[in-house]
């Protein structure tokens, strides 16, 4: 297929059919690769970043389905003890520590399962790792990229 080359404002651009976006998945403010011979989208490395978290969403929604708030936060404080020893620390786990280490399950299960934006940010450091088997989280993974 040939583009045009056309003037917009005091710049040259060009106009990709709309079929050919919607078939890259590219849309309004998303970005595309330049180089010396071709325009094209993004290499798709793995999931944007709203899937990512839909992802670790629904890993934690299955670990709450199948284990008692107790188990669950047994496994964080293993998990976050095993891995100060080992030098791995961060902000993110300091927070999980205070909410396994409380009796609040409601701010639990806002941090595993909530939509917003604190959430999203906790569940990217996700300390309940290893409540489920490997074969579970290799199902969820395959549903998730389709």
């Amino acid at each position: 297929m040939k583009i045009r080359v056309r003037r917009v404002g005091n710049s040259l651009g060009v106009l990709i059919p709309k079929a050919t976006l919607e078939s890259w998945e590219i849309g309004e403010g998303d970005e595309l690769e330049l180089s010396a011979q071709s325009i094209r989208p993004p290499r798709r490395g793995g999931f944007s970043h709203q899937k990512l978290d839909e992802l670790r969403r629904s890993i934690a929604l299955a670990v709450v389905r199948r284990h008692t708030t107790r188990e669950i936060r047994a496994q964080i404080l293993a998990n976050l003890h095993r891995w100060k020893d080992r030098g791995v620390w961060g902000r993110a786990y300091e927070e999980w520590q205070g909410i396994a280490s409380g009796s609040n399950d409601g701010q639990l299960f806002a941090a595993m399962l909530g939509r917003d934006e604190e959430a999203v940010r906790l569940r990217q450091s996700a300390p309940f790792v290893g409540l489920l088997a490997k074969e579970e989280v290799r199902r969820l993974n395959e549903e998730a990229a389709g």
